[in-house]
């Protein structure tokens, strides 16, 4: 059901259909942007996300909403996987892993955890699985973190359907705890 407040009527113009309309409301939330990078078989996939949120710190788990029309969701069911939070400056790579590669996000791979993960990201966090929901139209993967780093720097972020630079906060998140 639409908002009162809104003021559309299936007769008005500005009519939008309430899955859109809902979509619109939620894209007023400014997330982060991540990448999911994992193996299958003898391929390496990543797919971009914005579902990202930590679940629990002991043990310390992370949970990522993937929709089950995308071409790697049944293939990282039950897989090792990491999430790579990119910087302000990694835009290119974004678009990369959401379907539109171009040579500046051309990805760079690091070796040597459970999943592979992408050279010169913000944070990074190596998962295994630790269980999947069902999410309506979406899965939520949660895995376990096994290791993690981050570094300084501005994040990728993403609000009303444009990307953003999230600000590094001159007073680091340490002193907040």
């Amino acid at each position: 059901m639409m908002s009162r407040e809104s003021g559309f009527s299936p007769g008005s113009k500005l009519y939008r259909p309430a899955a859109q309309f809902f979509r619109g409301c939620l894209g007023r939330f400014a997330t982060g942007v991540a990448v999911v990078t994992f193996d299958a078989a003898t391929k390496r996939h990543g797919l971009t996300v914005n579902s990202f949120t930590a679940v629990s710190m002991d043990p310390p788990l992370v949970l990522v909403s993937i929709q089950r029309t995308v071409k790697s969701h049944d293939l990282l069911e039950g897989r090792p996987f990491a999430v790579n939070v990119l910087g302000a400056e990694q835009e290119a790579l974004a678009m990369n892993f959401a379907g539109r590669p171009s040579p500046e996000g051309a990805p760079v791979w690091v070796e040597g955890g459970h999943a592979p993960r992408l050279g010169g990201v913000l944070s990074w966090f190596d998962c295994t699985p630790w269980a999947a929901y069902d999410g309506g139209d979406h899965t939520l993967f949660l895995g376990e973190v096994l290791e993690f780093d981050y570094r300084s720097g501005d994040a990728l972020g993403f609000v009303d359907g444009r990307f953003s630079t999230i600000h590094e906060s001159a007073q680091g998140h340490e002193s907040l705890f």
